[in-house]
Formats: structure tokens, C-alpha cells, sequence
């Protein structure tokens, strides 16, 4: 039982919510059943599952499951919950998990047919939801700029809803390197902008190609020398009032209108 805020183990815990302390041990906190549900099929990268009483009732399945995996269950109380947790109201269950990420070179070996590249992501819950939606369309790697935000950041993990789990991921990735990789490999670039041609106008035939998506900054775009990169510059209509769509949403039409293309053509 843990019940000292003030103590040394619960120190070091709570320092997880920093990406210096992320770093330096290779862990970080996953808040929240949903993501550690993912996670069951894998307890080898579980470091330890911290619960309180309510949580342990609340989540007693799950608990009990990952006990039988030899998964270090450590009851916590109220008070120390809410320093770990990142959220106002703790769900009562928080991971403590290994980093996951891929090296670039290791995507070779995937023979990816659709992948997400992020340039310059600064919004924790947008990356989440990129992840989510990447996840979802079947996608085959996210690819990460040095300067997006940090994949391990506890908004961005709990916003994953488990997704951080079912796709590899590229962290810190010079995306001159990452895209003249992915064009090598026969992935066509594609350059999301609200200044490109309407991916309507693209035929299902071009779009079920093997295709890379780069999307920017929420505020900025695609940087001009990344952009610049893509084999074409690609738009989504905008047919009402609003001036243009969250990046998010942005990112998940796109993957969805090349995911429906490869496989109504493959």
C-alpha cells in the first residue's frame, strides 16, 4: 500500500508526468483502463499497474487478469492517486509502462502501404486523435517530427485510447531523412493543405497506391521545406462556412479516403 505523497517511490512516480524523468528512465504513465486493456496482450512492457481500492473494484476483471500475467498490481491510496493521475477526476487505475516507439529503419521491414507523418503536432489531444484515427484506418506507422509534441505526454496517452499500443510509431524523426525513406520504399507523398488540389479530384486508383500523409501544425501547416518534399499537395473541400477543418479531423478523412482506396483496389 502506498500512502505517503511525501515518500521517495511516490516522488519518483509522479515525476513520470515529466518528459526529462520519461526519458531518463524509458517509462511513462498510462492513465485509465482502456489503453491498459490494449496493453494485456503484451504485460512484459506493464513496469507496474497502480490502483486504488475503488479502481481495484471498479476494474476487478482486468486487475484480476493481469495478476495472473505476474503484472505487479500496487494498491495506492486516494491521496497519492490524485498526485500520479493526470485528470481531475482519476479513473483510480494508472500504468507505469515501458516506451514502445520504433526506430526509423526498422519500417522497412513492415512493407508499410499507409503512413502518417506529423510535422510540428504541438496540441497533446490532436496527436492522440491522429493516433486513434491512424489506428482505426488501418494504418501501418505514425512518423513523428523532433520538434512534435512528446508521444509519452500523459494527455496525449490517455487521448490514444489504447491506440499507442496497435500501430508503430517514429519518434524525434528528421522527416527530410523520414520521407526520402518512404519515397525509396514505393510510398507516394502526399502533403496535406488547404492549398492543393481536392482529394476528391484524385482517382480511387492513384489514392490505392502505397501512401504516405504529411500533416502539420495545428496553427501553421506543413512547413514550406517539408511540403515541399510530397510528390502533391493535397486539400480537403471546404463545401460550408468554415474556414477549415482540426487537424485531427483533417488527418482522419485523409487516411480514410486512401484506406477505403487500397482496399476497394487491392
Amino acid at each position: 500500500m502506498l500512502d505517503d505523497p511525501r515518500s521517495k517511490r511516490v516522488k519518483g512516480i509522479v515525476r513520470l508526468n515529466q518528459k526529462d524523468a520519461r526519458y531518463e528512465t524509458g517509462l511513462f504513465l498510462l492513465e485509465g483502463a482502456q489503453g491498459l486493456k490494449e496493453l494485456a496482450s503484451s504485460p512484459k512492457l506493464i513496469e507496474e499497474v497502480l490502483v486504488t481500492l475503488d479502481g481495484a473494484q471498479r476494474q476487478a476483471e482486468l486487475v484480476e487478469a493481469l495478476a495472473k500475467k505476474r503484472v505487479t498490481i500496487t494498491e495506492v491510496s486516494d491521496q497519492v492517486m490524485a498526485l500520479i493521475a493526470g485528470t481531475r477526476t482519476p479513473q483510480g487505475i494508472v500504468s507505469v509502462v515501458q516506451h514502445l516507439d520504433i526506430e526509423l529503419d526498422e519500417l522497412n521491414s513492415l512493407e508499410p502501404r499507409l503512413v502518417a507523418v506529423i510535422d510540428q503536432a504541438r496540441d497533446p489531444g490532436n496527436l492522440g486523435a491522429i493516433i486513434r484515427a491512424a489506428d482505426a484506418a488501418g494504418a501501418d506507422a505514425i512518423i513523428l517530427s523532433s520538434d512534435s509534441v512528446d508521444l509519452y505526454n500523459p494527455k496525449v496517452t490517455r487521448s490514444t485510447a489504447g491506440s499507442i499500443f496497435n500501430i508503430p510509431i517514429v519518434i524525434d524523426a528528421d522527416l527530410e531523412v523520414a520521407i526520402a525513406m518512404l519515397k525509396t520504399a514505393g510510398l507516394q507523398v502526399f502533403s496535406s493543405s488547404s492549398e492543393g488540389a481536392p482529394i476528391t479530384e484524385i482517382s480511387s486508383a492513384e489514392l490505392a497506391k502505397p501512401t504516405a500523409w504529411i500533416f502539420g501544425n495545428e496553427a501553421h501547416g506543413v512547413r514550406q521545406e517539408v511540403g515541399s518534399l510530397a510528390d502533391k499537395t493535397v486539400a480537403l473541400p471546404i463545401y460550408g462556412a468554415a474556414e477549415s477543418l482540426n487537424l485531427a479531423t483533417a488527418a482522419s478523412v485523409c487516411l480514410y479516403f486512401t484506406a477505403v482506396a487500397q482496399r476497394s483496389n487491392h
